[in-house]
């Protein structure tokens, strides 16, 4: 078995970025601490492209919003399966779940993937 990603991506509202980045890095040390290998939370920079349907677009955002995409690597999907679970049940977490996010959930794209290529 190779490799696993979660991949997502999501609107943020810009004026609420720095609040989305404090939450990040707290799900960066959980993740981590439960045994990803990797966390990875990255805005766009570049996203004017002249080719191919741009993530702005594709996501519907607004100019208010910032697209975020981030991914989550593990060993294999069964070794993400037991992260997530330990993950989603740790209060660092939990104690967030229910409070006002700072991006609408419902607009958030997500998705387990299997390794194709890795170096």
């Amino acid at each position: 078995m190779g490799m696993y990603v979660d991949g997502f991506l999501l609107p943020v509202p810009t004026k609420n970025l720095l609040a989305y980045k404090k939450m990040a890095k707290l799900a960066c040390k959980v993740w981590i601490e439960h045994g990803a290998l990797s966390y990875v939370e990255a805005t766009g920079d570049d996203l004017k492209v002249d080719f191919g349907l741009p993530f702005g677009k594709l996501m519907k955002n607004k100019p208010s919003e910032t697209v975020v995409m981030a991914f989550i690597t593990y060993k294999s999907k069964a070794d993400r399966n037991r992260v997530t679970k330990l993950v989603m049940s740790d209060p660092r977490l939990t104690a967030m779940m229910g409070k006002d996010m700072p991006f609408d959930m419902t607009k958030m794209s997500f998705g387990g993937f299997k390794a194709l290529v890795e170096g």
